[in-house]
């Protein structure tokens, strides 16, 4: 935390111009921003999306809308960001040595972040904020709520912080940097701070998260089968198995990648070379296995499906019959932006390909659009979701007909 220029590495134009811990914070504040937007836009669709993850809804219409709420708090989280940045780019304009000295005031932002989010004052979004920790709370153990106890919304959170993986893993970077007596936390990012495994091992916590979720899913499913009848008929939870199966595929990325970061001929049993063969390879499988969840699955779109419910003239080709979103085209970019960005998202799991990027900036626009990725991932899931539960809403009647005749 010297911030000595001849003892911390160079740093790249971009790190001189956004540090680390403002990259951060900046990610942060963007999926704040970015949720706000997904409640205003699904809201515009009629698609309730308080009533699917079981959040109250408002007991007046003089209370703002849950995403003016939303919006209200990035605002209140990006005004101190701004001025912090503007405070930072005037003090050091551009020059190595003060944009080490300066370390404090990134960090001082980060920890106002913290405040903001913890503080129990019930005009700044409270109940949302209480919600959010609470939720965060129960899924960092990988714990998971009932149905009726607002599931989905514990889904969504896990899926969020997936995608937040690396952002995690530069959160504690930051942090350790800040508190090493030999590290700027402004200088050039040494994602080996804290021990050659520190880093992998945080970004796996997130995939850790819902890896338990989907086993805590299956055994729920396997008691609910056993029973006679069943409360539902989910069949015997081979999917979640499948879906925990999904997930487990980022280990092999990332501990294959933190091996070829510090690869030792005399511990590997295994060629640099074909290390990282085995490494591409697993790269391909959670790429591919993911983005089939993602559309297959979380969206319960046919474009993976046989041949005659692709090809249902009920529909239009690989989709499926109930589309809340205007137009197809929405459907079909949405899945081409999902490949493209899952495949480069499972190749910045791996903290060894950082060296290619001089281009911190490289790293900063990868995780910029993996969230951006998963933004539009929750407005497809959550409006499959919402048909989902119409069709359950729909089939009541029927069923109670059924019981009665």
């Amino acid at each position: 935390m010297d911030g000595d220029p001849h003892v911390e590495p160079e740093l790249d134009p971009f790190s001189l111009f956004l540090p680390l811990p403002y990259r951060v914070a900046c990610i942060i504040v963007l999926g704040v921003w970015a949720w706000g937007f997904n409640l205003h836009y699904l809201a515009f669709l009629k698609i309730d999306v308080p009533a699917l993850i079981r959040y109250p809804g408002r007991s007046s219409t003089s209370l703002p809308t849950h995403h003016r709420s939303t919006y209200a708090f990035a605002a209140l989280l990006t005004a101190p960001l701004v001025l912090s940045l503007l405070w930072f780019w005037s003090a050091t304009r551009g020059h190595a040595d003060l944009v080490l000295r300066y370390e404090i005031l990134p960090q001082s932002y980060l920890f106002l972040l913290v405040l903001l989010f913890l503080a129990p004052v019930a005009s700044l979004a409270g109940s949302g904020r209480y919600r959010f920790l609470s939720t965060l709370r129960r899924v960092s153990v990988g714990g998971i709520a009932e149905a009726q106890d607002g599931k989905f919304g514990d889904i969504l959170l896990a899926d969020v912080l997936t995608s937040y993986a690396k952002v995690l893993g530069d959160l504690f970077v930051s942090a350790c940097m800040f508190f090493s007596s030999s590290y700027s936390s402004t200088g050039k990012p040494d994602r080996g701070c804290g021990g050659q495994y520190m880093v992998p091992l945080i970004i796996s916590v997130p995939y850790l998260i819902r890896l338990r979720q989907c086993l805590i899913e299956y055994g729920r499913v396997g008691k609910d089968y056993g029973k006679h009848p069943p409360r539902v008929s989910s069949g015997w939870g081979g999917q979640h198995l499948a879906n925990a199966l999904k997930y487990s595929t980022a280990f092999p990325v990332i501990i294959l990648s933190a091996l070829q970061r510090g690869y030792d001929p005399t511990k590997i049993g295994m060629s640099e070379a074909g290390l990282f063969r085995l490494w591409l390879f697993f790269v391909f499988v959670n790429s591919f296995y993911s983005f089939y969840w993602d559309v297959a699955k979380d969206w319960d779109l046919s474009l993976f499906s046989g041949r005659a419910s692709r090809n249902d003239p009920d529909h239009p080709f690989g989709l499926r019959r109930h589309l809340y979103f205007h137009t197809k085209e929405v459907y079909y970019a949405a899945i081409l932006i999902d490949f493209l960005l899952r495949c480069t998202w499972s190749f910045k799991l791996s903290p060894h390909l950082d060296h290619f990027n001089d281009l911190e900036g490289g790293i900063f626009v990868m995780e910029f659009l993996e969230v951006l990725r998963r933004w539009l991932w929750i407005f497809l899931r959550v409006e499959t979701e919402w048909g989902r539960h119409q069709q359950r809403v729909r089939a009541r009647p029927r069923a109670r007909a059924r019981k009665n005749a």
